[in-house]
C-alpha cells in the first residue's frame, strides 16, 4: 500500500476527485453506493448517505467494515461503485473488477479513477511504486468483467501545480489522473422459440 495519497501532491488530486464524486452522487441520491479509496478520508463519512466509504489498508478493506475479496455485499444491490486508485495497472486486480461489476444493479455505473502516465504530475509520484496505464488497456478490462466503459476518458487534477482541480475535460490530456466511466448493461431478453407438439405416428393432426 502506498502512502502517497496521503501527502500533499496526492491529497490534492483526491480532494478535486472527492468534490466531483460529491455532485455525481447528488445526482442520484437514491441508489445505495460504494467507494473504495486508497487513503482514509473521515470527512466522506458525512457525505455518505445511502454509501459506503472504505479504504485499502495493510490487510482488506477498512473503514466501518473490514473485508477483502470476495465483497460482503450482495450481487445487483449498488447503483454506483467508485473505485479510485485501488485498481493496479497490469492486471492484478482483475479480481476487485469483477466483484465491483458483480455488486452493481443492472443499469449501475461504476467509476474508476487511475493516474495518467502522459501527465507532468507523474513527477511528483516518481519512486513511490505506481503504475500508470492507457486508457485502451483499462476499457479491455473493464469489459472482460462484464461492464461497457464509455469511449472517451475524462481528464481531472492539476497538471503540476499543487491545485485541486473537480473540472472534468474530455481525454485524459495532461492532467494528473483521468476517470473512466462504465455501465453493467441490463441483458436484453431473448424470446424462447415456439415449442412444437410431437405428434405420435399415425394419429391424425385434425
Amino acid at each position: 500500500m502506498t502512502t502517497w495519497f496521503a501527502s500533499p501532491a496526492g491529497r490534492v488530486l483526491l480532494d478535486g476527485e472527492d468534490a466531483m464524486l460529491q455532485r455525481t452522487l447528488a445526482e442520484r441520491p437514491s441508489p445505495p453506493w460504494l467507494w473504495l479509496g486508497p487513503v482514509p478520508r473521515p470527512e466522506l463519512d458525512a457525505a455518505c448517505g445511502r454509501g459506503l466509504g472504505l479504504w485499502r489498508g495493510r490487510h482488506g478493506w477498512e473503514g466501518a467494515v473490514r473485508c477483502g475479496l470476495a465483497l460482503p455485499f450482495p450481487s445487483a444491490t449498488m447503483g454506483v461503485v467508485i473505485l479510485q486508485h485501488v485498481v493496479r495497472a497490469g492486471g492484478e486486480d482483475d479480481g476487485l473488477l469483477e466483484e465491483a461489476a458483480r455488486v452493481l444493479e443492472p443499469g449501475g455505473r461504476l467509476w474508476l479513477f487511475t493516474l495518467n502516465p502522459l501527465s507532468p504530475y507523474r513527477w511528483r509520484w516518481r519512486g513511490q511504486g505506481l503504475r500508470a496505464g492507457e486508457p485502451l488497456g483499462w476499457r479491455r478490462r473493464l469489459r472482460r468483467a462484464g461492464l461497457e466503459p464509455e469511449p472517451v476518458s475524462q481528464g481531472i487534477g492539476p497538471q503540476w501545480k499543487l491545485e485541486a482541480s473537480d473540472v472534468l475535460q474530455s481525454g485524459p490530456g495532461l492532467r494528473a489522473a483521468y476517470a473512466l466511466r462504465a455501465e453493467k448493461r441490463v441483458a436484453a431478453l431473448t424470446p424462447l422459440p415456439a415449442a412444437r407438439l410431437a405428434l405420435p405416428r399415425g394419429l391424425p393432426a385434425a
